[in-house]
């Protein structure tokens, strides 16, 4: 099969970058080893995932398809739909707001300048101080589905935490198998405000930001202190975000995630 010249975007979202195709035409087929390989800050263009663009089948504008950096699928990015929707509004000149189609439902945006608010699909499986063991102590977590499954610890110092042992840990926690899960520990700041570090399953590091990570710290924070939104988030990559949302109970919908998304640079690479 001769090579091919794939032209793309290179976007962040609070310093959680992406790699952005447009694949509205259908033919691009990524290999799990051809994404690692972009993705790959060497010796590819470097990034945290690969987002795509593509023709929706279900009435929404577009389907957005989002790769971890290890290859595999996931069903949503928080900060990479922030930098869809910012994409989508330039390369197919879409203005207003626009939905697209995720496996974690549909998503809703609006873009103001370099900030994108998304509508997230409401949330599951919100379990509050789940006890288990980690690296042979007892420890209690919580545990929400934000699009994908997250645990969020809270802790005094988030500065202090060994994000990479302690974030591997739960990730590859039996409770979560096989699947796994991602790992988020949190700072209480203010009233309605948390500084949080996170550790991402399929990038197996800790990122500078996670937008469904954002959310999910956002919502366990406001369930744990009986708060109402606007959360103000602290990420890794020093940006803030803003999770809003209605609260019925223990029950989360309208939830929203406003933060920035901006163009990096464009360019080709040869696959």
């Amino acid at each position: 099969m001769s090579n091919i010249m794939l032209r793309f975007t290179k976007m962040h979202g609070a310093g959680n970058d992406f790699v952005m195709l447009d694949n509205r035409a259908g033919g691009l087929q990524l290999t799990p080893a051809q994404i690692s390989w972009i993705c790959d800050r060497h010796r590819g263009v470097g990034a945290d995932g690969i987002l795509l663009l593509e023709k929706a089948a279900n009435g929404a504008d577009f389907r957005m398809r989002y790769y971890n950096r290890d290859g595999g699928e996931a069903e949503m990015c928080g900060n990479g739909a922030r930098c869809f929707a910012r994409f989508a509004n330039k390369v197919a000149g879409v203005l207003g707001p626009i939905t697209f189609q995720t496996p974690a439902g549909i998503i809703g945006a609006e873009v103001d300048k370099d900030r994108v608010t998304l509508q997230m699909s409401d949330p599951t499986d919100l379990r509050l101080n789940v006890k288990l063991q980690l690296e042979g102590e007892d420890a209690t977590v919580h545990v929400i589905n934000t699009g994908v499954p997250h645990v969020v610890v809270p802790v005094s110092r988030v500065g202090m935490v060994n994000v990479h042992a302690r974030g591997a840990a739960i990730r590859h926690h039996e409770m979560f198998s096989p699947k796994g899960t991602n790992a988020n520990f949190l700072e209480k700041r203010g009233a309605r405000s948390i500084a949080i570090r996170t550790y991402e399953r399929g990038v197996e590091d800790e990122t500078l930001a996670c937008g469904t990570g954002v959310v999910a710290s956002a919502l366990i924070f406001a369930a744990r202190e009986k708060v109402r939104g606007p959360i103000t988030v602290l990420v890794r990559g020093g940006s803030e975000l803003s999770v809003d949302f209605e609260q019925d109970g223990q029950r989360f919908r309208d939830v929203t995630l406003t933060g920035p998304a901006e163009f990096v640079f464009e360019g080709t690479i040869e696959i």
